[in-house]
Parts: structure tokens; C-alpha cells; sequence
């Protein structure tokens, strides 16, 4: 009898404690669909319909994958997390503004399978990097960011961060002649940007590839990819921090200003193995950028071949 009374009384503690636990558990992967429901778990049977969306319900460091073809919005991106739609069309459409911003202390992001759009005239920035260890891009493309800053890509960051761009296309970005452009690389205050380029294609844009260290170091290599027919300059490096860029097998052509240039003393560019043809000035150095030449390349054919290039040794 005792034993009875003291087993009910044991279950009427208990009992409470088994609803208690973790009602709102985030999940490391989630699932996005152009016919999911944001008021969903964001499982693969019932998909959020939003980036957004499936963020909040997505754990530090897990997963949002696109289930199926959609436009799933602009998101705010605060903790590391991936988002890949490689087996479909995932696109954002950002009219009036940007389509991620990513910002957090520390955080990785990795982008993979995106289509990126902002309505031609009024899409802002397609990626604003304000804060983060690091960003990776693949297979993403990044078009028709024409107001505001008109940047398809902005990375910006205020402590040490790498970006890495792979097998991507940025096309129809910027103001001519000379707001925004493709790929602007612009750490603020304290912040230093390492950044590698590859496989990736610059069309279009007021300018192919920005580098500006007015605020912060960067070191830059852009490696297998074409910079043309920009209404600005193909890749425009202006220094006031160290910047050291490599161009490493790359074609930049049809630029209406430069093909590369270098501006500000502390602006060091070294070209090897790439073709620079049809500009109407194929390189140029101002107010004491330095430009090297592995003597391996073709730099001819432009309006004016520009600046005499010094010989960089190989070691």
C-alpha cells in the first residue's frame, strides 16, 4: 500500500516534467519550398517559404536547402550558416534594397546555387558584408544592382575576414560611370580583407573588381576570370592601407576606362599569364601605384596600351 502511495506521488511530480524540453529546438538542416509556409517546422515534409523564415528555426552552423524551384527572399544572415539550392533554382529578388546582409561577429556563411536580382534602377547591394570570420560563394549569380550603392557584391568587414568567390557571375551592376560595380572590396575601420577570385565572370558592370584599403589592408588574387566590357574599369585598385593584388591567368577586355589600374603608393598589382586587350587604356598607375609584370602577358590592342610595366622576377 505504501509502496502504491509513494509511486502515485512520484508520477505526480514527474508528470509536469515530461512536457518540459525544448519546444522551439532548432534543427541543423532545414528545407525551403516555392510552396512552403514559413508557419511550418521547415522539415523536408512541411518546407518553410522563406530564407528568412527557416533562419530562425535553423541552428548556428546547420543548413537551409532549397527543396524545389523559388524566390525565397532577402534575409539577414547573424550566425553561421549555409545556404545552398546547387540542386535547383533558388533566387532573391531585392527591389528597393539588399538581398543578404550578413552580420555577425565571427560567423561563416557559405552560398552556393543562388540566383541574386535587384529590378534594374532600384536594387541596392545584392550581398552587404558588414561583420563575420568569413564568406564563400559558389555557383552564385549576382545581377542588376543599378541604385543606391549599386554594388553586386559590398565586402566591407570591420575585424579580419576572407571572402572567397568560385564559379560565379556578376553582370549589370553598377551606375556608369563610376558608382559601384561588380565586386567592391572596401574594409571599414581596423577591418582586413583577404579575398580569392576564381572561375568567375565580371560583365557589364560599371566596374569589374573594386579594391579600395582607404580604411583597412587587403590582399586580393583574382585567378582564371574575365573582367569585360565594363563602363568603368576592369579592376581599379586605390590604396591609403597596403593592398597587394595578384591577376593570375585572367582576360579583361571592352572596358571603357582601364583594364587595370593602380592608384595610391601603397597599390601593388602583379599580372601574370593574362590577356588585356581593347580597352581604351590597358594599365595604368597613378599617384605612385606600383604595377608588375611576370613579362608573360599579352597587353596590346587597347586604345592606349598605357603604363610601362616593370619586370617582377620569378624566384
Amino acid at each position: 500500500m505504501r509502496i502504491s502511495v509513494l509511486l502515485a506521488a512520484f508520477g505526480l511530480i514527474c508528470f509536469p516534467l515530461l512536457g518540459v524540453g525544448p519546444a522551439h529546438a532548432q534543427a541543423t538542416r532545414t528545407w525551403v519550398s516555392g510552396v512552403g509556409d514559413d508557419a511550418n517546422p521547415c522539415s523536408r515534409t512541411a518546407p518553410c517559404k522563406t530564407f528568412a523564415g527557416a533562419i530562425s528555426k535553423t541552428a548556428a552552423g546547420g543548413e537551409i536547402d532549397c527543396l524545389d524551384p523559388g524566390g525565397f527572399g532577402s534575409v539577414t544572415i547573424t550566425k553561421s550558416i549555409t545556404l545552398d539550392c546547387t540542386a535547383t533554382l533558388g533566387s532573391i529578388l531585392a527591389s528597393g534594397f539588399t538581398g543578404i546582409n550578413v552580420n555577425g561577429a565571427g560567423i561563416l556563411v557559405n552560398l552556393r546555387g543562388l540566383i541574386i536580382t535587384g529590378a534594374p534602377g532600384n536594387g541596392l547591394i545584392g550581398i552587404n558584408f558588414i561583420q563575420g570570420a568569413g564568406l564563400n560563394l559558389d555557383n552564385v549569380t549576382i545581377q542588376e544592382f543599378n541604385g543606391g550603392s549599386a554594388t553586386g557584391l559590398l565586402f566591407a568587414p570591420n575585424s579580419a575576414a576572407d571572402l572567397q568567390v568560385n564559379n560565379s557571375y556578376f553582370t549589370f551592376n553598377g551606375i556608369p560611370a563610376s558608382t559601384g560595380g561588380g565586386l567592391v572590396v572596401q574594409p571599414a575601420a581596423g577591418g582586413t580583407a583577404v579575398v580569392a577570385v576564381s572561375n568567375t565572370r565580371f560583365s557589364n558592370n560599371t566596374n569589374g573588381v573594386v579594391a579600395n584599403s582607404s580604411n583597412g589592408v587587403i590582399v586580393l588574387t583574382v585567378r582564371d576570370s574575365t573582367m569585360a566590357n565594363g563602363a568603368g574599369s576592369g579592376v581599379s585598385a586605390n590604396a591609403g592601407s597596403p593592398l597587394l593584388v595578384m591577376l593570375d591567368r585572367v582576360t579583361i577586355s571592352a572596358n571603357s576606362q582601364n583594364g587595370v589600374i593602380a592608384s595610391g603608393g601603397n597599390a601593388n598589382i602583379r599580372i601574370q599569364s593574362s590577356s588585356i586587350f581593347g580597352n581604351t587604356t590597358g594599365v595604368s598607375s597613378v599617384g605612385g601605384g606600383v604595377l608588375r609584370s611576370y613579362r608573360n602577358n599579352a597587353i596590346n590592342g587597347n586604345g592606349s596600351d598605357g603604363t610601362p610595366i616593370a619586370q617582377e622576377f620569378l624566384n
